[in-house]
């Protein structure tokens, strides 16, 4: 096959940094903290805060409004309600805050797909949206992207980034129904007759702040003060907080939007987007993506929806065959069912069909490792490609010394859960330039598409870097043997 490896290679960028709290584990350092700042004459709040958006204000964008909404945050901590000028404010606001660079260890794992806008391009030209974890300080990881375009012989160019990056507003879900609800605790292990008590006060249909309204009238009562009540609760609130939007102003370049972890369930990070550009029945497109939420104990997959990039609904999966990690889902319906690939034992890939996107019931075995390459692991690198042929299902394979290398299979357009062809050799292994990293002997995808009838495969590097590499399609497909 004529595999090209295009030599781009996508760095992690240590200057692309963001703001964050910066938290404290008790109260009585922040108040100590505030009480310094406040015996300050106004002469040096002046100062100090002058050097301090002189230092740092040309490497974010809008410092000031966070400054003053970070005050807001910690303003109850003040011992008296007296005015304070608006330097004060900010000044004791930045005393409260962090940088955080985003991708300073590594930038790895992409997806890419179709851009939503491909006008004003010339003929034969197409452009997307490469998404990437982001790993920075702590190993937390979130979702980054990129812009750039394929030509219509394969050339790949790849956009440079703006300066800045920036965290959406979050916007938590509107209401939860109470019946899904309790079903996911359910599913979840953790459904108990607190959980109970605390659910059958509410509305068929009720917000995150009437939840923790319900929480803390069942707390004040003395029969629910103890252990048991603190624990359930808290498994209510992390479930609900695990469902929200984030949102972004029209005037962000999309290389500056960030999915950053905001839920209990993401404490840890956002793993390995696999974006898919789906169409839905009626012809109309959204873009999902599932990924790995972790919270330092517990990998979950989730679900994240978009129709423009701007605005962005993540949720849970449910249903018992809702674990591990690589869920993949298929770009439209099959037979009337939406169809994913799934890696729940860490070893084998599987097939599931639901009826519902967010539900996932039952699990069909598709795949065992087979050859000495993937004898320790096999898993999908992304979405399933339809073609004439068939769905192409980029494959990861880990052989000796945990070395991880990207295959293909081909299952039926009708039957996916047939397959019908397969690689017995990789498509790409790690060389001498690929092979040192965070994680050596690794090339890993979450996603490819195929433009002109060329595979556009992006891929990660050792956990490190990402690259590209292009086969002409139907080149990928005469090598399939059959299964």
């Amino acid at each position: 096959m004529n595999i090209q490896r295009t030599g781009i290679v996508l760095k992690p960028d240590p200057s692309r940094v963001l703001f964050r709290p910066l938290q404290f584990l008790d109260d009585q350092r922040c108040l100590r903290v505030l009480a310094r700042v406040l015996a300050l004459s106004e002469e040096e709040v002046g100062g100090t805060l002058t050097q301090v958006l002189a230092e740092f204000h040309t490497r974010h964008q809008r410092l000031r409004d966070y400054f003053l909404a970070r005050f807001q945050a910690v303003q109850h901590l003040l011992p008296t309600n007296q005015p304070l000028s608006e330097q004060r404010q900010l000044l004791i606001a930045s005393y409260f805050t962090q940088e955080y660079s985003l991708e300073a260890a590594a930038l790895f794992n992409p997806s890419i797909i179709p851009h939503p806008d491909q006008t004003r391009l010339p003929h034969g030209v197409l452009r997307f949206i490469l998404s990437l974890r982001a790993t920075g300080e702590g190993h937390l990881s979130s979702i980054t992207f990129r812009t750039g375009t394929v030509s219509d012989t394969g050339h790949i160019t790849v956009d440079t980034p703006t300066r800045f990056v920036t965290t959406p507003e979050h916007i938590p879900h509107a209401s939860y129904d109470k019946t899904l609800f309790w079903r996911k605790l359910q599913e979840l292990g953790v459904a108990d007759s607190v959980s109970e008590i605390i659910l059958n006060n509410m509305s068929p249909s009720f917000t995150v702040d009437e939840l923790t309204q319900e929480i803390t009238f069942l707390r004040r009562h003395a029969r629910h003060r103890n252990t048991e009540f603190d624990r359930s609760a808290s498994r209510l609130l992390n479930l609900a907080l695990s469902n929200y939007e984030v949102v972004y102003t029209p005037d962000q370049p999309i290389t500056e939007r960030i999915i950053f972890p905001h839920s209990p369930n993401e404490s840890n990070g956002i793993e390995d987007a696999r974006f898919v550009r789906f169409m839905e029945e009626d012809g109309s497109i959204t873009y999902l993506a599932t990924y790995t939420a972790y919270d330092g104990r517990v990998t979950i997959p989730q679900l994240l929806e978009t129709r423009d990039f701007s605005h962005f609904r993540i949720s849970t999966l449910n249903g018992p065959e809702v674990q591990n990690k690589g869920m993949a889902l298929f770009p439209r319906k099959i037979n009337g069912r939406y169809v994913t690939l799934s890696r729940q034992d860490g070893e084998n890939l599987y097939i599931m069909f639901s009826e519902e996107l967010h539900f996932w019931h039952t699990k069909i075995p598709l795949l065992k490792p087979t050859y000495s390459w993937e004898f320790l692991q096999l898993g999908n690198c992304g979405s399933p490609i339809e073609t004439d042929t068939g769905w192409l299902v980029l494959t990861h394979g880990v052989g000796p010394m945990r070395k991880y290398c990207i295959g293909a299979i081909l299952l039926d357009r009708e039957n996916p859960e047939r397959v019908i062809g397969r690689l017995k050799q990789p498509l790409l292994t790690p060389n001498e330039t690929e092979r040192e990293g965070y994680v050596p002997n690794v090339v890993y995808s979450c996603g490819a598409l195929v433009h002109n009838d060329i595979l556009i495969l992006p891929y990660a590097m050792s956990d490190t870097a990402s690259s590209f590499m292009t086969v002409p399609l139907p080149e990928l497909l005469a090598e399939m043997i059959p299964a």
